[in-house]
């Protein structure tokens, strides 16, 4: 199984997400599972911007985890995602590869399981809902790592 998190704060942000979901189903080799409920969380890293729109994909796949990233950021960038801007900044979309499996990859410009997985409720409960028994290689099981429930603030909106 591969877990994709999709986020987005500009340009209509709820229908960004649709639509990403609805291309997730056109990756080949690939079958869209599952979809979390949609939640809504203020933004990190302290630059001033919408709050962003979250959600949770599971997958499978016959890509390779670089040829899966590869579709993923070209959806992103299908949706008017440009290449670079701050880091923590305001997003067309917002596509991560967050698990591959049970592997663990550390390449240039691609490294699963995201890092960032368990410092993240805007990741986290999404996936608890879809895939809370998927075990995420160095961390455990989706609904035993410890989350911050309120921190950055989030709400389930549907």
């Amino acid at each position: 199984m591969v877990l994709v998190g999709l986020g987005s704060n500009l340009d209509s942000p709820t229908r960004q997400i649709d639509t990403a979901f609805e291309m997730l189903e056109s990756i080949p080799g690939s079958e869209l599972l599952s979809r979390s409920s949609l939640y809504r969380s203020a933004p990190l890293g302290g630059i001033e911007q919408p709050d962003f729109f979250n959600a949770a994909a599971s997958m499978t796949t016959t890509l390779g985890a670089r040829d899966f990233l590869e579709q993923l950021q070209g959806i992103e960038r299908a949706r008017g995602r440009e290449p670079g801007g701050p880091r923590w900044g305001p997003r067309v979309l917002d596509l991560d590869l967050l698990a591959y499996g049970d592997r663990t990859i550390d390449e240039t410009g691609l490294t699963v399981p995201h890092p960032g997985i368990a410092l993240r409720n805007f990741v986290l409960l999404p996936l608890r809902e879809i895939a809370p028994d998927f075990d995420i290689p160095g961390l455990g099981r989706v609904q035993d790592i410890a989350v911050n429930e309120s921190e950055p603030r989030i709400s389930r909106i549907a």
